[in-house]
Parts: C-alpha cells; structure tokens; sequence
C-alpha cells in the first residue's frame, strides 16, 4: 500500500532522513522506533506532502502511485492520513461540525466514548485540551477520516496510563477494519516510550536512527532490545 523507495528528505537545508526503503502492505500494521531528530516524524509528514519537508530522492508510492506530484489534500483523498505528534488548535470548528463536514456524523458518539471524548463533541478541536485530550482527539479525528493508510506520530506520548490502553485499542480496531467497499487498511505508528505496543497487533518494528533504517524485526523484541541497548542495530 504505501512503499518507501529509496527516500531521502530535507527540512530547510538539513538533510534528516537517507535512503531509507520501507513497504507496509495491505493489512499490516508498522512500529517506528528511534531517538528524537532520528527522521521519523519528518519521513511521515514527508509521506502526507506537508510544507518544509522535501524529497530529494528517491520515490514514495501509495497503491502502486507515485504521490510526490500530489498536494496534501490529494494525497487525504486517496487514503492517506495522518494523526500529527503536536496537532494545532482550530478554534471555531467543533468536532460535530467536522464530523458533519467530512460526513462521519453517525459515528461521532460512538467514536468519541471509546477514546473517553463523549464530552468534547461540541468543543472546538484541541481548544483548551490537556496534552493527553489533545493526542486522543487526534486519534479520534483520524478515525473519523478513516483514511486506508493510517499514520500516528507518537498517539501515546502524554497520555496517561489508563488511556493508553483506550488509544491503543481504538488504533488497533481502526486499521482492522475493512474499508466500505472491504480493502484492508494498513498502519504506522511512531512510538518513544513503547507502551503502546501492549495493546496493538504488529509484528513489524523498525529502527530508524540519524535518518537511515538500521533494522527490521518484531516490534516487540525490538522494543525490548531498545531498552536494553538503546537504538543501535542488534548484533546479526
């Protein structure tokens, strides 16, 4: 579904991510791990087309498709979304009238209870939340997009140990669920602190330090090797 070829990707004059390849298919579910500046959130919000990160090598293909040609909104219609690590405030929009606008108004109530935001629903998005609220209600509107390619920077970071077990859960349903016309949805999702991983289904982890992929294995014994040894590739 989404295939990193060979990337390499700029902010300003800095080059923070290189040649990095990458392919999730159809669904499966990815684990990007690494420490901070390692290239991580630059390589998604390179994938969603976001001002300030450029491309200067290399290709990314959603479905087959190069996308670099493709402004962000585009890249949104065809499936592609992605829940932000420090999402903005948007004052004056409440999130019935986004559900209403993108059409997922019948599944607001029910969406937002499982994430603990049945209050929130006639707040303006991200006005005046905690910095827990403000990453559940970016899974939230996430899953009330329902893109086929879900990414989440960092959805557990801030968020208290209760919730992160409601967030991991509403990722996990999400991108195991089939589309309306039933393709399988795919996932990735960059975590520092792990604890995620305690309620999610993947198989699939990744180390990505100074802007390269150093290694690929089961996001778990990833994990727990980052912990022990931090962020260099495990001995062959």
């Amino acid at each position: 579904m989404l295939a990193f070829k060979n990337v390499s990707v700029s902010v300003g004059h800095q080059e923070v991510v290189r040649d990095l390849s990458l392919t999730v298919a159809p669904g499966e579910l990815h684990v990007l791990m690494g420490p901070n500046g390692s290239g991580k959130s630059s390589l998604l919000a390179a994938a969603m087309g976001l001002d300030g990160y450029q491309v200067t090598q290399g290709d990314v293909l959603f479905n087959g498709q190069s996308v670099l040609k493709l402004s962000t909104d585009e890249r949104a219609k065809r499936g592609m979304g992605l829940a932000f690590q420090r999402p903005p405030a948007l004052e004056g929009v409440t999130y019935a009238a986004f559900a209403s606008a993108i059409g997922a108004e019948d599944i607001l109530e029910q969406e937002a209870a499982r994430l603990d935001l049945a209050q929130f629903a006639h707040r303006d998005l991200n006005v005046g939340f905690s910095g827990g609220e403000t990453k559940r209600s970016e899974v939230l509107k996430l899953i009330l997009q329902a893109p086929r390619l879900m990414m989440f920077d960092e959805p557990e970071s801030g968020v208290d140990l209760e919730h992160v077990a409601v967030v991991g859960q509403a990722i996990k349903r999400a991108v195991s669920t089939q589309t309306p016309d039933g393709q399988a949805r795919a996932g990735i999702i960059i975590t520092h602190t792990g604890l995620i991983l305690d309620h999610i289904d993947t198989a699939h982890g990744h180390i990505i330090s100074d802007g390269r992929l150093v290694h690929s294995g089961d996001a778990r014994e990833l994990f727990r090797h980052v912990q022990s040894h931090g962020y260099r590739a495990p001995a062959a």
